[in-house]
């Protein structure tokens, strides 16, 4: 009798399930923006020279995106074995908004990119995202309009 009212107590303390605390509707919806990302391809354009980047061929490209940080990884679909061996990777903090995106790039394998702050407008359409934003740092002479289209992974 003694073993039948514990197994009785177990069964129906595990029959409850886990207990989660209530969550705001606010903390459940996540920006449309968070995801995975592929890059599909990248337009930058400075003064009247414009370079339009297809990421599909020879490499690929994916951002990560969550409501605090981001992260990008891009690498050579040649594992570094030939001229077009390449990777590249960073991320850092992320500012999201209803239509900006803000990246504090924190971490990048192109160091003197790290500290950059670059402020990007963004248009979700389907599972398409482009972004669109000036890349400025002054050090190194750069500044020029970067427009990158991404397609959402599954």
């Amino acid at each position: 009798m003694k073993y039948g009212y514990v197994f009785g107590m177990l069964l129906m303390v595990v029959s409850c399930g886990p207990v989660t605390p209530k969550q705001d509707a606010k903390s459940q919806t996540a920006p449309p923006i968070v995801g995975t990302w592929k890059l599909l391809t990248g337009t930058t354009i400075k003064g009247t020279d414009t370079v339009v980047t297809d990421y599909t061929i020879g490499q690929e490209m994916i951002k990560i995106i969550s409501p605090t940080h981001f992260a990008f990884l891009r690498h050579d679909l040649n594992k570094g074995k030939d001229s077009t061996a390449s990777y590249a990777a960073g991320g850092g903090r992320v500012k999201i908004g209803d239509s900006t995106y803000a990246e504090l790039l924190d971490y990048f394998s192109v160091r003197e990119w790290e500290g950059g702050e670059f402020e990007l407008f963004y248009k979700i359409s389907g599972d398409t995202l482009i972004t669109t934003g000036v890349e400025k740092i002054e050090a190194l002479g750069i500044e020029h309009l970067n427009i990158e289209k991404l397609v959402r992974v599954k």
